[in-house]
């Protein structure tokens, strides 16, 4: 069964982009951030502590870890790789809603030259340091984004096709959550990453998915491992989390583009999924583990 996202609704744009060189020093514990990351290692080894488990990091390798995904790094020796900080801009569509993507793909020969080519073509967003004291704030994230869109049309282009080329590797590998046996709930996904900022009630989705309420309940938690309720609140809080680090926009304002128009309530909402307020997750507590190298 092939994928029904269309190319052109995939919007992946470069934050950081840089080459690291480690040596015991690349150790940050429990990270979770609303960025995707992307490693071509080079030398040495390293591990990656995830909720599947604990992998490793050798050379000729590339990983991914999705964002939202809490991890830990261990690195005990030297270790040297690339690494991408990516983002999907418009937040209505992602890749891993119908596709699980796996954490490591082995690495062709032109692998290498597109990472080089990509930091050439980004110097300006190489992270400073290894330590995220430095440069976990607001103001360089925002900083990196209007860089990142004021770029001439050709490198935008080029960087844009690197980055698809890069991903197209673990969607080779990949495998569509398509065992549910029609597409109908992944409309009804659709719906909702395209209409977060609206009411959601289960009678609009299971009419969208031509299903009673009951079947499309169970259809959907066979389908995503939630119930509808718990992913649209999930998807909520994770685009709100995207839109405190990537704009300016107010709480308020931002409230209500994720379909909250109590205030008061979003953040309690917020602070029970996220474990901290909106503003304290804007201010720096939420970022002090969003760009470790």
């Amino acid at each position: 069964m092939e994928n029904n996202m269309p190319l052109a609704q995939l919007s992946v744009l470069t934050l950081n982009v840089g080459f690291a060189r480690h040596n015991a020093d690349w150790n940050w514990k429990n990270v979770r951030s609303p960025f995707a990351r992307l490693y071509y290692v080079t030398e040495g080894e390293a591990q990656v502590i995830l909720p599947s488990g604990t992998y490793s990091l050798t050379p000729n390798h590339m990983y991914l870890i999705p964002p939202f995904t809490m991890h830990s790094y261990v690195c005990t020796g030297p270790f040297a790789h690339y690494y991408v900080h990516i983002y999907e801009a418009d937040g209505k569509n992602s890749l891993y809603d119908n596709w699980d993507i796996p954490f490591e793909v082995d690495a062709v020969t032109n692998d290498l030259l597109m990472m080089v080519r990509l930091c050439e073509l980004n110097p300006f967003l190489k992270l400073p340091q290894s330590n995220p004291d430095v440069y976990d704030n607001h103001l360089m994230l925002m900083n990196n984004i209007r860089m990142n869109q004021n770029r001439s049309f050709s490198d935008k282009l080029e960087s844009r096709g690197i980055l698809y080329v890069l991903l197209s590797r673990f969607l080779a590998h990949s495998k569509l959550r398509a065992e549910v046996g029609d597409t109908r709930i992944q409309k009804t996904i659709r719906y909702i990453r395209q209409h977060l900022d609206e009411p959601l009630p289960i009678g609009t989705l299971s009419s969208i998915a031509c299903m009673s309420k009951d079947h499309y309940i169970r259809m959907f938690k066979q389908f995503t491992g939630q119930t509808p309720v718990t992913y649209i609140a999930i998807r909520r809080m994770e685009k709100a989390e995207l839109l405190l680090v990537t704009t300016s926009m107010s709480v308020k304002l931002l409230a209500s583009e994720v379909g909250y128009e109590d205030t008061s309530y979003f953040n309690r909402i917020f602070r029970k999924y996220v474990g901290q307020s909106p503003q304290m997750y804007r201010q720096g507590n939420g970022l002090s583990i969003l760009s470790n190298q």
